[in-house]
């Protein structure tokens, strides 16, 4: 079945709804932890699902050089495959490609890049994509844009918005999986005007849902929050709005806080191999020498980790470079960021999203060292 978004509660601009997936139906906001190779790295999928994970992420690109979209195929799917029981969203790949092509290599026709793992030139085309991501039968199959970084001028971005929505066009008409949702994705840079004609171009086409792209790729904060205010703005109401690669938990209630209902990023897992953990009081790195005899647990936390190790075990772990250590983290960050959304829909439900956000904030940033 497509997927569905009820509405139930407004507190301002914030919004509390439901999900409807193929596999339940879930509330939002919502966190997707990302496991980009059919794998959320170093977690199994049960121990996803005791962290009250809901829909995961995983990557088109690489799934499509390895292993292939008809081996995922022939498994029976996504869910078989990597034995998840849960709804599961690919992306387009177009971030991947552009993050390893030229500018010269972008065309009408798609996009040419090498590929990191044998430097084949391979084209990637919004057909393409959505073949592959029809294969892979994931719950929520993305449109294939163009990703452009920051900073870029207005010229390029208005060319780019025109193609999106061409490459959004062309994808919706090959797309074949009843099973399966379409999202178009907003772009449009910092230009309130792109962003808006960009919406209602992709509205006339009547997407499932929808992504609000150009966001987490070294812009400044407070230009990221301007591109979600002037994408929201105009998104229609009825459908799910889903912020890419963004996660950063200050991120996530600011940009709850202007109309977002889903968002993911890899940085939960990514910090953990590095050794760094979220805490109530702001990130912090375990490899500390304070930490050497710290036997108190990471924060306040339900998490399996924060109920059964230590700091000082956590440290040991991942200074002597035990994989181990690295689960744990993972495990914590990942609870962390679902959590918060819990709490989140919480303060809206109980009409104080504005104080619980102030003071959630004021914690995270206070921090002693």
């Amino acid at each position: 079945m497509k997927i569905k978004y009820e509405l139930k509660k407004k507190s301002k601009n914030a919004r509390l709804g439901i999900l409807h997936t193929n596999y339940g139906s879930y509330e939002t906001p919502m966190f997707m932890p990302v496991g980009t190779q059919a794998t959320v790295k170093t977690l199994s999928p049960e121990e996803l699902k005791s962290l009250n994970s809901a829909v995961i992420l995983s990557n088109t690109y690489h799934l499509w050089l390895r292993p292939g979209e008809d081996v995922v195929d022939h498994a029976g799917g996504l869910h078989k495959f990597m034995n998840y029981n849960g709804p599961i969203l690919t992306d387009s790949g177009g971030f991947q490609v552009f993050s390893l092509s030229k500018p010269e290599w972008i065309t009408e026709e798609g996009v040419k890049f090498k590929s990191h793992l044998n430097g084949e030139e391979l084209l990637l085309t919004p057909e393409k994509s959505i073949e592959i991501q029809n294969k892979l039968d994931s719950d929520i199959a993305m449109s294939f844009d163009e990703c452009i970084g920051f900073p870029h001028t207005r010229e390029y971005v208005e060319e780019s918005v025109e193609r999106t929505l061409r490459w959004a066009k062309r994808g919706k008409e090959v797309f074949n999986n009843p099973n399966q949702s379409l999202f178009g994705i907003v772009q449009g840079a910092e230009y309130e005007d792109l962003r808006r004609h960009c919406v209602e171009e992709l509205v006339k086409m009547d997407f499932d849902g929808y992504s609000i792209g150009g966001t987490a790729v070294g812009e400044p904060k407070d230009v990221q929050y301007r591109q979600v205010e002037y994408s929201c703005k105009y998104l229609p109401e009825d459908k799910v709005r889903y912020l890419m690669g963004v996660g950063d938990p200050i991120d996530i209630i600011e940009n709850v806080s202007r109309g977002v209902d889903i968002f993911d990023c890899v940085a939960p897992t990514r910090l953990a191999r590095h050794g760094n953990a979220y805490t109530k009081t702001g990130k912090i790195n375990i490899k500390n020498a304070k930490y050497k005899e710290d036997f108190t647990p990471l924060d306040d936390c339900d998490c399996y980790t924060c109920k059964n190790y230590t700091k000082a075990y956590i440290r040991h772990l991942i200074v002597a470079n035990e994989s181990f250590g690295q689960r744990l983290l993972s495990i914590h960050n990942i609870r962390f960021l679902i959590k918060l959304t819990e709490d989140i829909r919480e303060a809206i439900k109980e009409d104080r999203l504005e104080e619980y956000k102030e003071e959630f904030i004021k914690k995270y940033y206070n921090k002693k060292a």
